[in-house]
């Protein structure tokens, strides 16, 4: 029988996970606004029925999990109408991807899960999970290139990231190590897509940056951006980015959150 103290701290748990719901949904259809619809209708299923996480000893995290990518999938994994020719041009490159993949290569690499966990969310086998991963990088490769601007100012930090875009077959544009250096390289050349870290050089603010880069180059820009607290940026209560990296990062973690990003257009203004 279930208790008010068996339902706090299941409430609890599930608080607890629900910022990384945020991050995944977000990453997954490229905006704030959708990825945290999708994670609220979650929620609400939850609330009505809790039968996921009974019986089979599944842990809240991987239970929420399988709930979102039951309500995904069922809604045909959707990304948002393309009111613009880059949202078309996303459209079409995921159109051409393998169904699962993408959400294997997040749930993987960003998130962290492993491949049992994740056979379990997508209601596969652990052989597939595997062999979903695997096209996945190798499709991200095939459709995605472009020029991308970093914001970052501890010195092997941005030449670690400089590696790893350029190995994906990325331009790196400049790399600038305060707000004001950020605004003087992107509007010297336009990237296709930002890094950012969100404490720069001189006390200033990479959001404050993305900001005024977004306001010259325009808010369809997709925004990566890199924080040890991911957590403070994924509560859904004001503008917040799609595409998040969690510091310390994993080269893979880099890699997929780029290749994402590069199918979207990120239009959300954000606060320091």
């Amino acid at each position: 029988m279930t208790t008010a103290n068996d339902d706090l701290d299941f409430s609890e748990q599930i608080g607890m996970v629900l910022p990384f719901l945020r991050r995944y949904a977000r990453a997954l259809t490229g905006s704030q606004k959708s990825g945290d619809s999708y994670a609220a209708a979650t929620l609400e299923a939850i609330l009505q029925d809790r039968s996921v996480f009974e019986g089979g000893g599944v842990p809240v995290r991987t239970g929420l999990f399988k709930c979102f990518h039951s309500i995904w999938s069922s809604s045909g994994a959707p990304v948002a109408k393309a009111d613009t020719d880059l949202q078309a041009r996303a459209q079409d490159l995921l159109g051409r991807l393998t169904a699962n993949t993408r959400e294997v290569l997040l749930l993987r690499t960003i998130e962290e899960f492993s491949f049992t966990d994740i056979a379990t969310i997508i209601g596969a086998d652990v052989a597939e999970a595997r062999n979903l991963l695997a096209i996945a990088q190798e499709e991200m490769a095939q459709n995605v290139s472009g020029k991308v601007l970093i914001i970052e100012d501890e010195a092997i930090i941005s030449t670690d990231l400089t590696g790893i875009v350029t190995e994906q077959g990325h331009t790196v544009t400049a790399v600038a190590r305060t707000r004001d250096e950020a605004v003087i390289a992107g509007a010297k050349e336009r990237p296709d897509l930002i890094l950012a870290d969100i404490q720069l050089a001189d006390n200033s603010s990479g959001i404050d940056a993305v900001n005024d880069l977004l306001a010259v180059l325009g808010p369809e820009l997709p925004v990566i951006f890199i924080t040890a607290f991911p957590e403070r940026l994924l509560t859904g209560e004001r503008p917040e980015p799609a595409f998040l990296i969690s510091k310390p990062y994993r080269e893979e973690q880099v890699r997929s959150a780029v290749s994402q990003a590069m199918f979207f257009a990120s239009t959300e203004t954000l606060k320091s």
